[in-house]
């Protein structure tokens, strides 16, 4: 028996006393997930990425580990949410216009303490004072740094539109601007290399463009190292007890960690290894989170129907952005209708193996946004559901 077969054996004698759809999390896979963060971190924190977890339980669980400390949140009301629920450094990784939750945060001296927002415009400043409605709370404050590759004389980018913040002289000026501010502190920078951190270098059946692509991103740390050492001397002359320096993600964790000016670093995809994070040469992480959908139907040889299934991955359109099928082996999409949204023909030989009622073990092309398909994760150790936990969406929570 493969490993992936021993692994669809023990989901299915884990959850046969559940009705699919549902979702399970590995908590084997999960915790192996994070000690390798930890040991390519090399010694400096994680901060973890919740958009990629969305689940407490699964928050607190990394956290209560070596090597793990805050969060990296992706809304404002995220934050406060957390920060009630008793995490106390939160780092909110995007800019905000959500007035009314500034206001509550302002006005509360415990939230302002446990959460840091994050600035890239002075307008944003503006933002934050004209919602304060009488709050006096100092607002710790994050700058962030563009980090795309620039070439050709800036007519060729390379990487997220992010931060409008892209030299050093540009960030400085900006932690300037907040220093003279009243109700404003300084305490960090973040500088999230997505297209190092969250592009595959190894994609199967494309060598050519795997060799770009490693190439680009060697280019591109080189760039990006020099300049962001630079962006922290900058803003340490304005702000010389400037808190943490934040960089990476799962896929660059070990380069990110290596530069002198990081003080920490950001993972969260890297604890539940989604299908997009199957090309790297970096790492090899195992596949935590999964979910089961239903065999409904049987419309001829070679061929089953699911119930559901159709969660595209947010990112530009394409067949990475679909699930995967994963459990049995073997099954492909019918290329005509894809993941549909109520039913998902599946082909492939293994579909003449599968009864009614059986299951199809599925990989989200991403992390976190599984969880906004699922009340509860269905923890599984060994071959039991040890526990059974909410997603943020099972909290009635839902952000984005």
């Amino acid at each position: 028996m493969t490993a992936r077969a021993s692994d669809r054996a023990r989901y299915d004698r884990a959850t046969a006393h559940l009705d699919a759809p549902l979702a399970i999390v590995d908590l084997d896979a999960f915790d192996a997930n994070a000690d390798d963060l930890v040991r390519r971190a090399g010694g400096k924190p994680v901060r973890v990425a919740s958009k990629s977890v969305r689940c407490r339980a699964l928050l607190e669980r990394v956290l209560a580990r070596g090597g793990f400390a805050g969060v990296m949140s992706f809304t404002l009301a995220e934050s406060l949410w957390l920060a009630r629920s008793g995490f106390d450094d939160v780092l909110l990784a995007y800019p905000s216009a959500d007035r009314a939750r500034y206001a509550e945060l302002t006005a509360d001296p415990k939230l302002a303490a446990a959460v840091t927002v994050m600035v890239d415009d002075p307008a944003q400043l503006d933002l934050i004072d004209a919602a304060r409605a009488g709050g006096t709370e100092v607002v710790r404050v994050c700058l962030e740094l563009d980090t795309s590759l620039k070439l050709l004389g800036g007519r060729v980018r390379v990487g997220a539109r992010r931060s409008p913040l892209h030299s050093p002289a540009r960030l400085a000026e900006v932690a300037r601007a907040v220093a003279r501010r009243p109700g404003f502190r300084v305490v960090g920078i973040m500088a999230y290399e997505g297209h190092v951190a969250g592009v595959g270098d190894a994609v199967a059946g494309r060598p050519l463009r795997s060799r770009a692509v490693r190439l680009m991103q060697a280019a591109a740390r080189r760039e990006l190292a020099e300049r962001r050492a630079a962006a922290v001397r900058a803003v340490r002359a304005v702000v010389p007890d400037l808190e943490f320096v934040n960089g990476g993600g799962t896929g660059s964790v070990q380069h990110t960690a290596a530069e002198d000016a990081v003080t920490e670093v950001a993972a969260g995809s890297g604890l539940y290894v989604p299908r997009l994070f199957d090309h790297y040469t970096s790492f090899t992480g195992r596949p935590a989170a999964l979910f089961a959908q239903p065999v409904v139907r049987r419309p001829g040889v070679g061929v089953v129907t699911v119930l559901g299934g159709g969660y595209p991955a947010s990112g530009a359109p394409g067949a990475d952005r679909l699930p995967v099928p994963y459990l049995p082996e073997g099954l492909r999409y019918d290329p005509q209708e894809g993941a549909g949204e109520v039913q998902t023909p599946l082909l492939g030989s293994p579909a003449d193996d599968l009864l009614i009622g059986d299951r199809v073990w599925f990989r989200h092309a991403k992390a976190g946004e599984l969880c906004e398909r699922f009340d509860v994760l269905h923890l599984v150790e060994g071959g039991a559901v040890t526990a059974t936990v909410p997603t943020y969406r099972g909290e009635g929570r839902t952000f984005l």
